[in-house]
């Protein structure tokens, strides 16, 4: 997972601050815009963990803080469920701008009802997902309730949610009051999933059951049993963003790659958009070969050299292992780790004529844990240098290269 800071202006001219992730080995094949809770951030751990399961899954995922919140500039006594909606939007004209316009609206709590009004108005999004979503904005009015009749008195009032105090203003009530989400979600004609948890003692689970009667196939509903508003548990927020990831698979574009076929052992096809990220076939195993990001590469993989070291590692690794099973020695566990260089050697023939000259060498350093006496650790030693891979390097090897047809 790659992170980054990023900023942009809503419609007010505010600056509003967020977290683009990115997946660590890819390109991402869409991007997902998240809306976090009433009164929460981005690092809501919820937030960062549904996102990073995106992630993991390809997706680049935008989560930022609404305005007056978190990082993100202006007042939080001045906006209203319609500014949210808006700050979305500005989202995604960011996202569209920069990267690509997103394909996945995911929202939490007010959130939820958030993006469902938001996707209406982006024509980019094809598929949106809610995670404890009120059936009806104006549900938020019942954390206020101890505080309505001040409101309306005096046009505001500080009310404590979460331990935090805010100022909430007439106008955001009022404008709660003026968004009909059934109307909305019947509408929408998008796919849509609704999750939700039976225990959520902040919004009932009957506005899932609300919002999916109102909404049109195709639409889905999972259940988060056991979860609490906040998905506090790390395993309830990391499952609802795989079953998101999963489920939206069926409606966003994904890039479909050909597999790689041939005789030989091991395939390397590079595309020309590609830079040098390299999709490899080993075995029976895919891969990603790259270069690192200072010498042009997207570093989304391991490089030729660090492939060549990990062959040496793992068959240095094996071979050790093989020999002390057949020896009935007490090794519980050996790590190989090797680095490779390009150096000036003293004893350099060709280095004594050519000061550019240098000779390849892999630095190899092995740690043995478990019950061996000394001569035992000097013979494994010596066995780590008896490795197939280590004996192909000291070796003569030929490369036979042909035009493949």
């Amino acid at each position: 997972m790659k992170l980054s800071k990023v900023t942009f202006q809503n419609k007010e001219g505010h600056t509003l601050s967020g977290r683009l992730e990115l997946p660590a080995d890819q390109h991402p094949h869409n991007f997902a815009l998240f809306a976090h809770c009433f009164t929460c951030t981005k690092n809501l751990g919820a937030v960062k963990n549904i996102s990073r399961a995106l992630t993991s899954e390809g997706f680049g995922v935008l989560r930022f803080d609404f305005t007056g919140l978190g990082e993100s500039d202006g007042d939080f006594a001045d906006t209203n469920f319609s500014g949210n909606v808006d700050d979305l939007i500005a989202a995604a004209d960011f996202l569209a701008e920069n990267h690509q316009a997103p394909a996945l609206l995911v929202g939490h709590s007010l959130g939820g009802a958030a993006v469902i009004f938001a996707a209406a108005k982006i024509d980019a999004v094809k598929a949106v997902a809610t995670v404890g979503a009120p059936s009806n904005p104006k549900h938020v009015t019942h954390l206020l309730k101890s505080s309505l009749q001040e409101i309306e008195a005096n046009g505001h009032a500080v009310v404590n949610l979460s331990g935090r105090d805010f100022t909430i203003k007439k106008q955001f009530v009022d404008d709660l009051e003026t968004k009909s989400l059934p109307d909305t979600v019947k509408n929408l004609r998008k796919p849509l999933l609704i999750m939700h948890s039976p225990q959520d003692n902040t919004v009932g689970i009957r506005n899932a059951e609300e919002l999916y009667h109102a909404a049109h196939h195709p639409k889905s509903f999972v259940t988060l049993d056991g979860a609490d508003h906040l998905l506090s548990r790390k395993e309830d927020s990391i499952y609802t963003g795989k079953v998101i990831a999963g489920w939206s698979s069926r409606y966003v574009s994904i890039p479909k790659s050909e597999p790689l076929r041939s005789v030989h052992h091991v395939v390397a096809s590079l595309d020309i958009e590609n830079g040098f990220t390299t999709q490899m076939k080993v075995g029976n195993h895919y891969m990603v070969a790259d270069e690192p990001l200072d010498v042009g590469g997207n570093d989304f993989g391991p490089s030729p050299y660090e492939f060549l070291s990990a062959g040496l590692s793992a068959c240095t690794a094996m071979t050790i292992r093989m020999y002390v099973e057949r020896k009935g020695w007490d090794l519980q566990n050996v790590e190989v780790h090797t680095s490779y260089d390009r150096r000036h050697a003293d004893d350099c023939e060709a280095c004594e004529n050519d000061p550019k000259a240098r000779i390849d060498t892999f630095d190899r350093e092995i740690k043995l844990e478990g019950n061996l006496d000394e001569k035992q650790i000097e013979r494994i030693l010596q066995i780590a240098d008896k490795c197939p891979v280590h004996r192909t390097l000291h070796a003569e090897v030929n490369v036979n290269t042909s035009l493949l047809k």
